[in-house]
């Protein structure tokens, strides 16, 4: 209710500074607790036990400043970053738009972030450490070394993050997504995987939904042959629906939200297809109701993660979906959300 109140005056303001000013907001209030979610929602996942399977994906704190607080709002784990070795602005202003036609969001923010150190000193001192905290790492727009950057990221955020998110899928870094070629993608992983260890957190894998009919094919592949431990199917797209009717429309970057669902959920059929229950997924783009959510834990995903959805319906959503969902796993007889996993 507040936030429907509050949302015709933030919607006034530049995306961005509302977005800004709602981290500054999440930084003041006072820390909630942890709330305590329908243990028929709780579930084993790459070696972590998650409360529940709504996640906060990366780019709403990319600098590590509100984990605790949004793990208060009933979220199961929260994603932060994306995070660089160096510090970087991103790319020129405007770079955010609503799209409230739509209920989408376009992006081409750039990595804009603090960088490791400046994040890893924030998030070691965590003062409610009582979720799941991951951090999504990257490259710097002008790394001479891509893989190099990657690997700095794993050492510097191993020891603060319970998992962590290999990104090479952000559509506004230039030549990134060529990360997900098999030669790369290969060394790529390799390289991360060995950096970790036996000892270290859990790596997932973020890919895009712009993709060849073979690519979920090879980068499943290699995913399973590295030894990663999850998949995150997918970030936002380079495409443009017919169907979008906001003035934003035809702004450069990434488009996430509504008019991402169908193409991320065909992405994530594609890889549970491929990997055939070998590596966990994790879902995300145009994810807003139970409904949608119900949709990909049945095409093969375990977790879910939103982030555009909560411009348009406010930090109770995930609590909404939580509730929704308990109720309905009920109502089907379900004894456990592991057990519709893949059930499609």
């Amino acid at each position: 209710m507040l936030y429907g109140l509050t949302r015709p005056f933030i919607f006034r303001l530049d995306a961005e500074k509302a977005h800004r000013l709602t981290i500054r907001a999440l930084r003041l209030l006072p820390k909630k607790p942890v709330p305590k979610l329908a243990p028929i929602l709780a579930q084993e996942v790459a070696g972590l036990h998650f409360p529940g399977p709504i996640g906060l994906a990366a780019g709403f704190d990319k600098n590590g400043e509100v984990p605790d607080a949004m793990l208060g709002f009933g979220f199961g784990f929260v994603e932060v970053g994306t995070v660089t070795p160096m510090p970087q602005e991103g790319n020129a202003k405007p770079r955010l738009f609503r799209l409230a036609e739509d209920r989408a969001v376009i992006n081409r923010m750039g990595f804009n972030n603090e960088g490791q150190d400046k994040v890893r000193g924030r998030v070691s001192h965590r003062k409610y450490r009582r979720g799941i905290m991951g951090v999504n790492i990257g490259a710097n727009k002008d790394s001479a070394d891509r893989i190099a950057d990657y690997r700095r990221g794993v050492v510097s955020m191993s020891p603060y993050a319970d998992y962590l998110t290999v990104n090479i899928s952000s559509p506004n870094t230039p030549g990134l997504r060529q990360l997900q070629s098999p030669k790369a993608l290969k060394e790529l992983l390799t390289t991360v995987r060995e950096t970790r260890g036996a000892e270290g957190p859990p790596i997932f894998l973020k890919v895009a939904p712009d993709l060849a009919e073979d690519d979920p094919k090879r980068i499943a592949r290699v995913a399973i042959q590295t030894g990663i431990d999850g998949i995150i199917v997918s970030n936002t797209t380079i495409d443009r629906p017919d169907s979008l009717r906001s003035a934003h429309a035809g702004e450069a970057g990434g488009l996430s939200g509504r008019p991402l669902k169908d193409k991320s959920l065909e992405a994530l059929r594609a890889f549970a297809k491929e990997t055939k229950g070998k590596i966990p997924l994790i879902a995300a783009g145009g994810i807003e109701t139970v409904d949608d959510v119900w949709d990909r834990l049945r095409a093969g995903a375990s977790l879910v993660q939103i982030y555009s959805a909560l411009v348009y319906e406010g930090p109770g959503l995930a609590m909404r979906l939580n509730g929704q969902l308990a109720k309905r796993l009920e109502a089907e007889g379900v004894a456990n959300i592991a057990d519709i996993v893949g059930t499609e």
